[in-house]
């Protein structure tokens, strides 16, 4: 059931909808989780869920909904016992010997975890400690990649380009970096995740100030079929994001 709710989210066409029934299915899920804490399907869900509602409330309530979904998807890393359990506070060696002994088995909880831990940083991206927590984050994605690099339509690489684009190489960014991995996202997803090519023209084409290729970016997104399975709402959610950003793009550059 956990699975059957969070693919009828991601398949929604309806973005309004979604945005206000979340709260419920997150209340649902809770107490499932109440008289199951231990399954592994229904922290994945809650996990996924609350990362997701958060980027439609205010910056406090993400930061809250971002910390519970990184807890549940500790949680699972912890009864999966996969080696990640608490894998942001052990020193960072032992954590680097963990990361290299994942196997294609723990792909799930290892990439359900990266993804919840990104979500997080970014939700407080004020916090030093929390930036501080990127090369741990990078080191999970980068194992994930050599594992199974097409993994959730290419996301690991769309996770490294994102974390790659956040600063300019002067700052310790590596835009060049990033932008392999966003175009080995794209060509995994085989242009069908929409939201790709978005963070490919918001973070890499503005941070180089390339207009002609953020343009023909963001262009095809809106061009784009946004109703693929597993994908819907997030391509629709791209689009909107694709508009705003083409509006501004002659006043950015």
């Amino acid at each position: 059931m956990a699975n059957d709710l969070a693919d009828t989210i991601l398949n929604s066409t309806d973005v309004d909808t979604v945005k206000e029934g979340i709260p419920a299915y997150l209340l649902l899920i809770d107490s499932l989780l109440r008289s199951s804490p231990d399954n592994i399907d229904l922290l994945f869900a809650a996990a996924r869920l609350n990362s997701s509602y958060s980027v439609y409330t205010t910056p406090a309530r993400s930061k809250l909904l971002n910390q519970k979904s990184f807890d549940l998807a500790m949680r699972a890393a912890c009864i999966t016992r996969s080696g990640l359990c608490n894998a942001h506070l052990i020193e960072f060696g032992r954590y680097r010997e963990k990361v290299d002994q994942l196997k294609f088995l723990d792909l799930e909880v290892a990439y359900a975890l990266g993804v919840s831990w990104i979500s997080w940083i970014q939700a407080n991206s004020d916090d030093w400690n929390a930036i501080g927590q990127l090369g741990r984050v990078k080191l999970l994605m980068t194992k994930i990649i050599e594992l199974d690099e097409s993994w959730d339509f290419g996301g690991p690489h769309l996770y490294m380009g994102a974390l790659e684009t956040l600063l300019p190489a002067a700052m310790g960014g590596r835009p060049e970096k990033g932008k392999y991995h966003l175009e080995r996202a794209i060509a995994l997803s085989e242009g069908k995740y929409l939201m790709t090519q978005v963070i490919y023209a918001e973070q890499y084409a503005r941070l180089v100030f390339d207009k002609e290729l953020h343009d023909r970016l963001l262009r095809e997104v809106i061009e784009a079929n946004p109703v693929v399975e597993g994908m819907t709402l997030t391509n629709l959610i791209a689009q909107d994001r694709a508009r705003e950003l083409l509006k501004e793009s002659n006043e950015y550059f």
